[in-house]
């Protein structure tokens, strides 16, 4: 059996390529590409809570303050140079408007002295107001293209968000759904970090004829490493 059929215990971040480029997997749910110093979070939904609530809807006010402060985390930790937010960075339009001004403050201090690229996104397809950085609908570096949205069919070097993907492993009777990144060394999906984002399977239909069965693989994310899992060891559900 090859060795990507086995779930595979890394210690965090576990290497991967995407179009030959060279990235790691950080079980945080950020990817960072060494060559480039560039460091990709995906479906933030910043200010998600206060969304809720507007629409009667009452939950915890803290996601934002726990995405940030993973956020601030994990930009201590790599110290990258460019920053690429893919979408939905915030819930709705309005949403970096109505960030308390201590949560704005966090969150330029991270930005300065990077470049800050905000992807369009279907909740947030407007530059988020009074906060820096550049918004593009995609960004092409290298032989890499940064979106919010897959394409369909086959896209060789996409690294995209949107879709949340989740896996569920059964391993001893036990069975774990968590969130992951999902590649085949062609494209790469990302996972949410948002603090209040959900899961879609990667076997759901929605990820239909975007990856290769056999070489597909869902980096789960653990709390302290990430899990390398073949599609074979993947359950539905």
């Amino acid at each position: 059996m090859n060795q990507a059929a086995k779930i595979v215990a890394d210690a965090a971040p576990i290497p991967t390529a995407i179009a030959g480029e060279q990235a790691l997997c950080d079980h945080r749910g950020v990817l960072y590409l060494p060559a480039m110093r560039l460091m990709v979070v995906s479906d933030l939904h910043l200010e998600k809570g206060s969304s809720l609530a507007r629409r009667g809807t009452l939950v915890p006010p803290y996601d934002t303050a726990a995405t940030l402060a993973r956020l601030a985390e994990t930009i201590a930790h790599y110290r990258p140079e460019t920053v690429v937010s893919l979408g939905d960075s915030f819930h709705d339009g309005e949403g970096a408007a109505r960030m308390p001004d201590a949560f704005r403050d966090r969150l330029v201090a991270m930005m300065e002295g990077r470049r800050w690229f905000w992807i369009a996104g279907n909740h947030d397809p407007l530059p988020p107001d009074g906060v820096p950085g550049r918004t593009v609908d995609q960004l092409a570096v290298g032989g890499l293209l940064f979106r919010h949205e897959p394409a369909p069919g086959a896209r060789v070097g996409e690294i995209a968000g949107h879709l949340h993907p989740g896996a569920r492993v059964v391993r001893r009777g036990r069975s774990v759904r968590r969130a992951c990144f999902v590649g085949d060394g062609t494209r790469l999906i990302m996972p949410a970090f948002g603090a209040f984002t959900g899961m879609l399977n990667v076997l759901d239909d929605a990820f239909d004829g975007l990856f290769s069965a056999e070489r597909m693989v869902a980096y789960v994310l653990g709390r302290e490493r990430v899990y390398a899992v073949a599609w074979a060891q993947l359950r539905r559900g």
